[in-house]
């Protein structure tokens, strides 16, 4: 039985299935990714993002909400550029 608020091992599964960590080519922060298609990427952040992404921290320094971003582009190219390098392979090609 699973103790109340704790994720069973099915759910911690289901989130973490998958998650290959990546990190970026141009800052070095790492996270997790999971590369469902070409066009659809899962991320999970290790880190608090505003404190270890430069992208986040302008966004968070100039006052704006973090939460409201969708990602960072340069994580963006650096994982696209990490599954055409042949490092993240998509579900599909696993």
């Amino acid at each position: 039985m699973t103790a109340v608020g704790s994720p069973s091992s099915e759910v911690t599964e289901f989130l973490t299935a998958g998650l290959r960590p990546h990190e970026c080519r141009s800052c070095g922060t790492c996270v997790l990714v999971k590369k469902n298609s070409l066009k659809h990427t899962s991320i999970q952040w290790t880190t608090d993002a505003a404190r270890s992404c430069p992208v986040f921290a302008a966004h968070a320094a100039g006052g704006g909400r973090t939460a409201l971003l969708d990602t960072c582009e340069k994580l963006s190219a650096s994982i696209d550029e990490a599954v055409r390098d042949g490092v993240l392979r998509t579900v599909q090609d696993e």
